[in-house]
This record gives structure tokens, sequence and C-alpha cells, in this order.
């Protein structure tokens, strides 16, 4: 975490610090950025640098740490669904804002996973627990398996499909955040020809089919939820 003296810096010193950090980590990766053009880029001296970070590893922790509460701040907290229906909406309209923010927000996303992989589950877990709860509660979400695995599995799930999903809006896919499903991976791979023409609303509906799979008796998805989630 920053030393105390990062923390005295006024708010905007501090973020443009962190988002040459960012920028820097994005485009070289959390390995191969160099800590020294970070600082210099910065504006920052060596001697200041170390009473402001305790080291690259310390800047690194930070810089996700910071991606990690975007993402989570784009989700949004998962509130209890009325039924089947209303579930189906708010899964959807979670996973929209959340892939807006990442489309938008490059840096986010490649550096998504990182950040995930940070928090070693935590909060970001925590919010897929309260999804898969309410999934089990309304009964569209079995409940034979170890809702851990569930949990587990559910984000593994959305991470891919965004991933996949994300793609098709860097190669020439139909674009909007009602496609996607979450977060997503900086590494996708490139999709096929006609997964970048799917119809809008189409993905959504992939991903709820996959889902359903994975937790049991899930309504299949209407095509008309990613328009109702915006």
């Amino acid at each position: 975490m920053p030393l105390p003296r990062f923390h005295r810096l006024p708010a905007e010193r501090r973020g443009l610090i962190l988002e040459v950090a960012r920028r820097s980590f994005a485009e070289h990766g959390a390995e191969g950025a160099s800590y020294n053009r970070i600082i210099e880029a910065a504006g920052v001296s060596k001697t200041a640098a170390y009473h402001y970070f305790d080291g690259r590893d310390d800047l690194l922790a930070t810089v996700l740490d910071g991606v990690l509460d975007r993402l989570l701040d784009a989700l949004g907290p998962w509130h209890p669904a009325r039924d089947g229906a209303d579930f189906r909406a708010r899964f959807a309209a979670s996973s929209a804002v959340l892939a807006a923010h990442l489309r938008d927000h490059p840096d986010d996303l490649a550096l998504a996973d990182a950040a995930i992989g940070r928090a070693h589950g935590g909060a970001w877990l925590d919010w897929f627990d309260a999804l898969v709860a309410d999934g089990q509660r309304l009964g569209v979400i079995r409940t034979d398996v170890d809702r851990g695995l569930l949990v587990s599995a559910t984000a593994a799930v959305i991470r891919a499909a965004d991933t996949w999903a994300l793609t098709r809006m860097t190669t020439g896919g139909a674009s909007g955040a009602a496609d996607t499903a979450g977060p997503a991976g900086p590494d996708a791979p490139d999709g096929p020809a006609e997964t970048a023409n799917l119809p809008e609303g189409e993905v959504f509906a992939q991903v709820w089919s996959l889902l359903s799979g994975l937790w049991g008796g899930a309504a299949p998805a209407r095509r008309e939820d990613s328009a109702d989630a915006r």
C-alpha cells in the first residue's frame, strides 16, 4: 500500500501518478513496465518515489486495487430480484454497465485479470456469491451443488464470456454494452466471423444459455432482455 506521504499529496497529484502508472502497466504488462520510466513520466524524482511507495510491486498493487474498485463500482451491489424475469433483467443490466466501463477504459480492461487475481476472491467473488444466493432463492440456480463451487464457476464463465464478447467490439463486431456478459480478461482470442455478426441481444442469450447449463433450470433468455436492461 502507498506510504503515508503519498496520501498527503493533493488528490490531483495522486491521481496523475496513478494514471501514468496504470497506463504503463496496461501497455507493457504488469511484469514488463519499468518503475523508473513510470516515475519519470509522472514527474517524480527517485528520492520522492521511495517516500510514496515501497518500490515497484507496491505501486503495481495500488494500481490493481484501483482497477478492481472501479470494476466493482461499475457492477454496483447486487440487489435481490423480485422473480426470475427480474433476475435476468438485473443481471443483463449489471453486465451491460460493466462492459461499457471496460470498453471505455481500455487500461482497466487490460489489467482486469491481474486485478481480479490479486483479490484472491474477496469482494469480487462476494458479488457473485450474492448473485448465486439470490438465484437459488428464486429457483433460478440449482441447490444440489456446493454454493462456493457454483460461485467460482459462475465468475469464471462470465469472465470468459465477456472476453469473447468484448473481442467483438474491438474486431469489427456489433458494438454495444448489452452484447456482453461481465468482466473480461486482457488476452481475448479472435472469434469467428459469424460471431461478429450476431444480432444485438443474441450474445447475451448465448451467455445466458451457457449459464443455464451450469445453474440447471434457468429459463432461456429473451432477446429483449438486453434492450430492457438499457
